[in-house]
């Protein structure tokens, strides 16, 4: 890892880690519930402070990047060239609001649209994944894929967000993973979900969404310096832009991205009936 990269990935931490004190200081503690563009899609002023509070740590030592986050008025989408930060200051909002542990805060650092180093912080689980100088770790402890190779073994979880309109898709990705799995989970938080996979807990997550930067490249990252491997629904190398994500440890990857596929097979037929 080159010095820029520890110098990004040790701010990373101290961002994350900010940003993450702003939303436990708030957690349930009552606060006001807004919505956004539909009934599950919520923002408390928690988000807003917090995402103040990465964005601070960030402009002390990298004052001349891009931002993509979130809240406010940040960029939406990773530029393409040179380096840029993409947060989320709480992930999992739904969980956050309703009182369960299950959020985080995610910081990704990435130069040319490739992530170069990451931090999720779960202060309620009082966790915290980061990817650094000493690889994918869960606090002080290296972290590692499962090893199993039987999708059947294994857990797997359907993530981000199929809206009422695609319920469908939803569906067809619970019962795909239910038919290909020993078990299935659901996080409601994206980031923690990839945390999962990297650490070993579950086999693989996936969606047929285009998922939003903020969701996705820590964790990506975390999954991939942790032995796993990240594809879009054609099985090609996931990037910021891809539409679908599927992770897994590597082993079941064929099995994640067939219930990927089955997933979006009922958008198609919703499409094209």
């Amino acid at each position: 890892m080159t010095e820029d990269a520890r110098a990004r990935a040790d701010v990373a931490l101290a961002a994350a880690r900010a940003g993450g004190a702003v939303a436990e200081s708030r957690f349930r503690t009552g606060i006001d519930v807004e919505t956004k563009d539909g009934k599950t899609d919520v923002v408390t002023q928690a988000d807003r402070d917090a995402q103040d509070a990465v964005v601070d740590v960030i402009r002390e030592r990298f004052d001349a990047d891009a931002v993509v986050g979130e809240e406010h008025d940040e960029l939406k989408r990773v530029p393409e060239a040179g380096p840029a930060w993409v947060i989320d200051p709480i992930d999992g909002t739904n969980n956050y609001v309703s009182g369960m542990r299950s959020w985080a805060t995610s910081v990704a650092a990435v130069v040319d649209g490739e992530p170069v180093a990451a931090a999720t912080i779960a202060p309620a689980l009082d966790d915290a994944y980061v990817v650094g100088p000493e690889g994918a770790r869960r606090n002080d402890d290296e972290v590692a894929v499962a090893a199993e190779a039987d999708p059947e073994r294994l857990a797997a979880a359907p993530t981000i967000w199929w809206d009422f309109d695609r319920r469908a898709e939803y569906a067809a990705a619970c019962r795909a993973a239910v038919e290909r799995f020993g078990d299935v989970r659901r996080f409601g938080c994206a980031q923690l979900a990839l945390a999962n996979v990297a650490e070993g807990a579950i086999g693989g997550t996936f969606t047929n969404v285009q998922a939003n930067p903020w969701d996705t490249i820590a964790g990506v990252k975390l999954v991939r310096e942790a032995g796993g491997r990240v594809t879009d629904l054609d099985g090609d190398r996931w990037r910021h832009d891809s539409r679908g994500l599927v992770a897994s440890n590597g082993a079941v990857h064929d099995a994640v991205l067939e219930a990927a596929r089955e997933a979006d097979a009922a958008r198609d037929a919703d499409t094209h009936p």
